[in-house]
């Protein structure tokens, strides 16, 4: 679903704002009612506000993307899509940093 979603992402859409745009992680509930699709920019950190802005234009084109995804992926029914901003990768790169730092300050 990540790779067909990306796919989506990156030659399927008309919306500017998207096109920078990569799916870092998709969790898939047991009952595969829904999918919490984690996106990111390739420029990596956005403002809140850009954060925002993304996240609704995804929003709005989650029915896009279902009714892609279902021939795509072999599927009959696609889980709701609920988008999200993952965070995660700007913790990661800040720990590594400060670690880093700690490394030079102790040499």
């Amino acid at each position: 679903m990540r790779d067909e979603l990306s796919g989506l992402l990156l030659g399927e859409l008309r919306d500017p704002r998207l096109r920078e745009v990569l799916v870092s992680r998709i969790e898939v509930t047991d009952d595969l009612g829904f999918a919490k699709v984690y996106v990111r920019t390739l420029r990596g950190v956005a403002t809140p506000s850009e954060e925002q802005s993304l996240v609704k234009a995804l929003t709005g084109a989650a029915g896009f993307f279902r009714k892609e995804l279902a021939p795509r992926m072999g599927l009959r029914t696609v889980p709701e899509l609920r988008f999200a901003f993952d965070t995660g990768q700007d913790a990661r790169q800040r720990v590594e940093e400060l670690l880093e730092e700690i490394k030079r300050e102790e040499k």
